[in-house]
């Protein structure tokens, strides 16, 4: 009895031993340990309200944007958000111009005056064309989105038996681009939210998602059980701890 006693001792000291020097936790497989994760203060779990975000996708348009370089700024700043460009898509579509009815570049003041005078009586609006140096002076007298509109005007004011008018390329056409974030979470919109000064501005919308998807998330997150929720939270945290692990 009591040399069974002390084995039995004696191999409680071998394993408490063995297991200080990590060879027990060595030679079987574990989850990383806390106290192993690069940054722990970093951890933390997830709450309800932050799992029902998760769940709750919706659809946002960023834009139009005009030209190249807003584009750009644009991605710039969805990345620095933390927003992947997996979850967003840029759709390019080119521009309308600006095209103008505007008279020849007049060669004298008093052929202005007599221009004006002629517009007046005739109750036709004008304006002076503004940003153009080389073609001043010269009156605007409408604009419009195509160059084959600005013909058609002029064709009518030339049936009318005005002369001296000519089509006036205002603005070329440009690129326009339009982000789409076809299934933006609710945190993501948070961070949409918290980019200060936006290149988009105020133009954003929202758009139809992707039902299919969005139906079965709703679906899930109804139908999970405060049980439910409690191990979402902790699979979250585990991924967060799995994640911190991968880069040490």
């Amino acid at each position: 009895m009591l040399r069974a006693a002390v084995i039995l001792l004696f191999v409680a000291n071998v394993l408490v031993f063995a297991w200080n020097r990590g060879w027990i936790a060595a030679a079987a497989p574990q989850a990383p340990r806390l106290e192993q994760q690069l940054h722990p203060e970093r951890l933390a779990l997830l709450n309800q309200k932050a799992v029902t975000q998760l769940a709750t996708l919706s659809c946002v348009e960023l834009g139009p944007l005009t030209g190249e370089e807003p584009a750009r700024r644009a991605a710039a700043a969805l990345t620095a958000a933390g927003i992947a460009s997996s979850s967003w898509q840029m759709e390019s579509t080119e521009g309308a111009g600006v095209w103008a009815l505007a008279t020849i570049k007049m060669p004298s003041k008093d052929f202005r005056e007599r221009k004006e005078d002629t517009y007046r009586s005739a109750k036709i609006s004008f304006e002076p064309l503004q940003g153009f140096p080389d073609e001043q002076p010269t009156l605007v007298l409408s604009k419009h989105d195509s160059e084959a509109a600005a013909q058609a005007a002029l064709d009518a004011m030339t049936r009318r038996n005005y002369k001296g008018l000519r089509v006036l390329r205002l603005q070329a056409p440009q690129s326009q681009a339009v982000f789409k974030l076809t299934r933006v979470d609710g945190l993501q919109l948070g961070k949409l939210d918290a980019i200060a000064n936006p290149p988009w501005g105020a133009a954003r919308k929202s758009c139809e998602v992707d039902a299919a998807s969005n139906g079965a998330s709703s679906s899930s997150a109804s139908a999970a059980s405060p049980s439910a929720a409690s191990t979402a939270v902790g699979a979250g945290s585990a991924a967060s701890r799995a994640g911190i692990s991968s880069s040490r």
